[in-house]
């Protein structure tokens, strides 16, 4: 079954990295998704200074702001899609997930198979 792994910063350092994740601890974890064979698709957000919110109206115009959602106190980073047998792997590989480390979060959620 396929989850997405939804990775949230809980803090930024100056350069935009999660705090408390080296990069050689990113390029470690996704060796090992890679190894394992669970990893079917994933990537790293860009900086958030690229970011907008679109919002349409009940009369169709729409609205768009800078930036993500002021009062989040996480920050989406990134996400992974993996296929494991079911949640409890899923929940294992998240708690392996950098993102899950320095008051990060990694957020799992299956995907819909609308095909089953």
């Amino acid at each position: 079954m396929k989850y997405m792994l939804l990775i949230n910063a809980g803090a930024v350092d100056v350069e935009g990295g999660a705090v408390g994740c080296a990069p050689e601890d990113w390029m470690a974890y996704d060796k090992q998704v890679h190894d394992a064979g669970v990893f079917v698709s994933g990537e790293s957000m860009a900086d958030l200074v690229t970011a907008a919110v679109v919002r349409v109206a009940d009369d169709g115009r729409r609205t768009v702001t800078d930036g993500p959602f002021a009062e989040a106190r996480e920050v989406l980073g990134g996400f992974y899609v993996i296929d494991v047998p079911d949640l409890d792997v899923a929940l294992e590989w998240a708690a392996r997930c950098p993102g899950a480390r320095g008051g990060g979060s990694v957020v799992v959620r299956p995907i819909a198979d609308f095909g089953a």
